[in-house]
């Protein structure tokens, strides 16, 4: 008889100061036009929820998000470009959601590219719908590229806001 070992499963952890270098390597080779180890930083400083997901001390991807007044807001969500298409973004995805739900937040809500279809088809199936438009919103090569806002409600109307 043979043994059939699984391989080892990422693992979540909060972010800290420490992993901004490697967050912001990813951030980069990921985003034509990416944030800045300040704004990570800043995100670190104002309490936002910030998270890794990890396998081995190798960081995967992470996820910011802020909540307040009843509604949440993805941030930020990336996964190493090296490392896409194995279910790493569902599985941060869905923390970030259940964050937001620990926070009380009745909705969450995100902007994504248009041209980024990808990350759209996987937030379609989270449950997350389109609800309007920001003109304007990304940088672009040539010029500026609009934003798609999704939402998703977590809890009827009336849940979550004691």
């Amino acid at each position: 008889m043979s043994a059939v070992l699984k391989p080892p499963a990422p693992a979540m952890r909060p972010m800290t100061e420490r992993d901004v270098d490697q967050v912001l390597r990813i951030e980069q080779s990921a985003y034509p036009y990416p944030w800045s180890a300040g704004i990570f930083r800043d995100c670190l400083r104002v309490g936002y929820s910030c998270w890794i997901l990890e396998l081995e001390d190798q960081l995967l991807g992470y996820g910011i998000l802020s909540s307040g007044a009843g509604e949440a807001h993805i941030l930020n969500l990336c996964i190493d470009p090296r490392q896409q298409g194995k279910g790493y973004g569902l599985r941060l995805l869905d923390r970030l959601i259940d964050l937001a739900r620990w926070h009380h937040a009745r909705s969450i809500f995100l902007e994504v590219r248009p041209s980024n279809q990808r990350a759209i088809d996987m937030y379609r199936q989270r449950g997350f719908e389109n609800v309007g438009r920001r003109p304007n919103y990304y940088p672009a090569e040539n010029g500026r590229e609009d934003a798609i806002i999704m939402a998703m409600k977590l809890a009827p109307e009336g849940v979550g806001s004691e």
